[in-house]
């Protein structure tokens, strides 16, 4: 499967931006997807995965509450919508997809086999 993802730019301080990742070359349903993000002279570091169906979301607590991991598997694409962004949020978002095939409600934080290119989220102060 292939991965990409978009939606990065520049935004102020405690506003919003909503990236996609767009998954082609593969069946969809049948991968766990998730959010990373490694900033400059950081190791990377796991946001939020999503179950095959949906219905289960697994986050990490720096972001807890303010980012919100959704798919859609009619679209074969999955969404990170982030509020509240602050300035240590600035870093390249990547998207991961794990294949995962006998249980559909599992969201974990790490055995991503697959990765797209990140896009970049600058936050401003």
């Amino acid at each position: 499967v292939q991965l990409q993802a978009s939606g990065g730019g520049l935004v102020q301080a405690g506003g919003s931006l909503r990236l996609s990742c767009a998954a082609s070359g593969g069946t969809f349903g049948i991968y766990v997807l998730g959010w990373f993000r490694q900033a400059p002279g950081k190791e990377r570091e796991f946001l939020a995965a999503v179950s095959r169906s949906g219905g289960t979301t697994t986050y990490a607590d720096s972001v807890k509450g303010r980012f919100t991991i959704s798919r859609d598997n009619t679209k074969n694409t999955i969404y990170l919508q982030m509020n509240s962004l602050k300035p240590d949020d600035t870093a390249v978002y990547s998207c991961a997809a794990r294949l995962t095939i006998l249980n559909s409600e599992v969201a974990p934080r790490n055995g991503y086999a697959y990765w797209g290119q990140g896009t970049l989220v600058t936050v401003s102060s």
